[in-house]
């Protein structure tokens, strides 16, 4: 069971409680989440009870004493519609005395409190999966002709062993090239300090985490090793969470003020610029946070650029690439079905040759109709300058210009307009694999109107972490706490806004615990508090369909069609959860906030 399938559960239980309206006929059933009588007449009379309903439930106590100090006499006559003899107006009414506001507050909290423990079993999500597809536009594989790939975290998955390397190697290079102190030498690779889709304020030397409305998610700034008081970047960002577009990282996330973190490769490349933010910090050395990061960007670079990390993953393939025999598999399956594959990659030559070897066997060119490497990408989708250049047996250029893009040859740099020319291969017709979002995607779907599916390893301890049923707990009591406070926010005396401080204290811890379960630094690379992340929003926007590696693809057959979920907007929602868990619609009534006007 999922927790969409909780939701549901929930969703019933509560409107069978709480909004069931009965018969004409019968007495009427009070709403548990109520204070209010619920008085059913005709016609005539349907406008008036809902009013005396909505305004008992927001008026708490008060309501009940005023229903119970009522007239004992009541009218004999019909109160129902003309010529419907015999149905009498009814009020329920609890003789009991009235609650005052706290004890009132606090009531509503337990029931629904009570409400959401009992209706969350053990194991609630265990359905939940790392090998689904998961769609964000509608995507048939039946129309799909042409499958393309990249190589590095797509074809080939690394093991987490790559990170440390890269962090050690540019932090030697940080020492012995740009001479910085040796005391940095002594910080180790921390594993799981970053994650992928972070901001670096470039100027401030911060490491954050941004929503898709450009707001700093409060908790998750960090200079150097250390998390920043929220009131301190408020007072560094002018009085305000909120990072100004042009400040912003561009469109393929590198803007003049602030950078964002979009492939694995650059997961330590961030831990490097923290440890070395921390250590001037904790020393007390004075230094240009500008300087710092463009001297880390070009250490990690020349951990690629001189080739270190394609020797050490040639040197011990075992050890370094994952899940070979699946993209076997995939490959095997996509040819056998008549489906026409490619690869572009800005990796070279003698590092795919050897990796694809290694999981596919010396005869996976065969598998391939164009194979082209150090394309430049993201250039490649976008300029239309550079020739494509055929390489020999032996990898070297070859001179001749390139009239046909051939089966069993390798191909370099080149550019997309070249490639759809001679190839004829556009549209949706085509579908892309990537793991980097702006890099392999984003061109190609804009632009080209190609179908493009992203690859996302955290999606395996994301999936983990949702289906624990911690996680389903605190995330449907923090729901149904945000509701209680929508709903209950009229509610404005002395002992009410004493109540309100508690359950906005709970709710911040509540939130904290769940960001914890994913990361303690920074959280989920999809969520913030309630807000997708600037991660997420681009995931959506330049991805049809995402998935934890290429793997997912053996669970499907190549007629598939990926659905999307309708998930409703905010104005076509008036039965979520945590709307329910309040016996409310998502917006108070109007009668509810008529003092206002």
């Amino acid at each position: 069971m999922s927790v969409k399938t909780v939701g549901a559960a929930l969703t019933r239980t509560l409107w069978a409680t709480g909004s069931r309206t009965p018969p004409l006929a019968r007495s009427p059933k009070l709403n548990p989440f109520t204070t209010s009588c619920t008085v059913f007449g005709g016609a005539e009379q349907g406008e008036k009870s809902q009013q005396q309903s909505v305004s008992a439930d927001s008026a708490g106590p008060s309501s009940e004493a005023a229903h119970v100090s009522g007239d004992k006499k009541r009218p004999q006559g019909s109160g129902g519609a003309p010529g419907v003899p015999g149905v009498r107006r009814r009020c329920f009414t609890s003789k009991a005395a009235p609650l005052d506001q706290k004890s009132y507050l606090w009531s509503r909290y337990s029931d629904m409190k009570r409400m959401v423990h009992d209706l969350i079993p053990p194991a609630a999500c265990k359905s939940l999966n790392a090998s689904v597809i998961y769609a964000n536009n509608e995507v048939d594989l039946a129309d799909v002709d042409i499958y393309g790939f990249d190589y590095d975290y797509t074809l080939a998955q690394y093991s987490n062993a790559l990170n440390t390397l890269i962090y050690n190697t540019a932090r030697g290079f940080l020492i012995e090239h740009f001479k910085y102190p040796e005391g940095i030498g002594k910080y180790e690779y921390i594993p799981n300090f970053a994650v992928r889709g972070l901001h670096y304020d470039i100027q401030k030397g911060l490491l954050m985490k941004i929503d898709a409305f450009h707001y700093i998610q409060p908790g998750t700034v960090y200079r150097g090793l250390t998390p920043l008081p929220d009131e301190e970047v408020l007072q560094l960002f002018g009085g305000t969470f909120h990072v100004p577009l042009q400040q912003d990282s561009g469109f393929y996330g590198k803007g003049p003020k602030v950078k964002q973190f979009m492939d694995i490769f650059s997961i330590p490349e961030m831990t490097l610029l923290a440890v070395a933010n921390d250590f001037f910090i904790t020393n007390g050395i004075d230094y240009d946070p500008v300087h710092l990061f463009r001297d880390v960007s070009e250490a990690i670079g020349m951990v690629h650029i001189k080739g270190y990390m394609y020797k050490w993953i040639m040197q011990d393939l075992n050890k370094f690439i994952l899940q070979g025999e699946e993209t076997d598999a995939v490959l095997h399956r996509l040819s056998s079905q008549g489906k026409k594959l490619f690869l572009i990659t800005n990796s070279p030559f003698s590092f795919v040759d050897k990796g694809m070897t290694h999981m596919v066997g010396t005869n996976w060119r065969d598998f391939f109709d164009v194979v082209i490497v150090q394309a430049d990408k993201p250039h490649f989708f976008t300029d239309c300058i550079k020739p494509f250049r055929r390489l020999d047996g032996n990898g070297d250029l070859r001179w001749e210009k390139i009239t046909s893009l051939d089966k069993g040859q390798i191909y370099k740099q080149g550019n997309l307009f070249d490639f759809l020319r001679l190839t004829g291969w556009r549209g949706s017709k085509v579908l892309y694999f990537g793991d980097h979002l702006y890099s392999d995607l984003a061109d190609l779907m804009l632009r080209h109107g190609w179908r493009t599916a992203a690859i996302v390893p955290e999606l395996e301890h994301e999936t983990k972490v949702v289906s624990t049923h911690r996680y389903a707990v605190n995330l449907t009591w923090l729901q149904a706490l945000t509701g209680l406070m929508e709903r209950l926010q009229t509610h404005r005396d002395a002992e009410s806004k004493d109540v309100f401080q508690e359950w906005q204290k709970e709710r911040e811890e509540l939130r904290v615990m769940t960001k914890n379960l994913f990361n303690p630094q920074f959280g989920s690379i999809f969520r913030t508090c309630h807000n997708p992340t600037y991660f997420s929003r681009r995931l959506s926007r330049f991805s049809d369909i995402y998935m934890t590696s290429l793997s997912c693809l053996l669970n499907y057959d190549t007629n598939y069609t990926f659905y999307p979920r309708r998930t409703p907007l905010q104005h076509e929602a008036p039965l979520w959860m945590d709307q329910l868990c309040t016996g409310c619609m998502k917006t108070p009534y109007l009668e509810d906030m008529s003092h206002i006007r």
